[in-house]
């Protein structure tokens, strides 16, 4: 079994969606698991979100191109990745409303905030862009 299809058996069997390079530190050396993620990214089973923070994907039958497989879709796959990176954030106000279920109007974006001392990078998915507040 190559390192490819060894990654892409562990992603497969995971219920997580978001993966950082050193969750696959055992299967090869680093270069071996470089190589690997950007074949399963072409494949367009993983979808590069970030520095080095990769994503579940399926081919679009629309568009031909990788989407997030999140069923939550981008906000709660960014949600996922605040979450796994150990920062504390904030959703605006109207966005926690709509959460809730406190309020039935849906915002077009949930906005984020938090400290850029904690988490300072970029992170796009599809359209979707999230950086530091600051």
């Amino acid at each position: 079994m190559t390192t490819t299809d060894r990654i892409y058996q562990k992603i497969k069997r995971s219920r997580r969606y978001v993966f950082e390079r050193k969750n696959f530190e055992g299967v090869a050396c680093y270069d071996q698991v470089g190589r690997a993620l950007k074949q399963l990214v072409n494949q367009g089973e993983l979808m590069k979100i970030g520095y080095g923070l990769y994503t579940k994907s399926r081919m679009n039958s629309l568009t031909g191109k990788p989407m997030p497989t999140h069923p939550g879709g981008t906000d709660a796959l960014m949600r996922e990745i605040l979450k796994m990176k150990g920062v504390d954030f904030e959703i605006d106000s109207m966005s926690l409303q709509s959460l809730s279920g406190e309020n039935t109007q849906i915002p077009s974006s949930i906005n984020y905030s938090w400290n850029s001392k904690q988490f300072n990078r970029k992170l796009v998915v599809g359209s979707r862009v999230i950086h530091s507040p600051n």
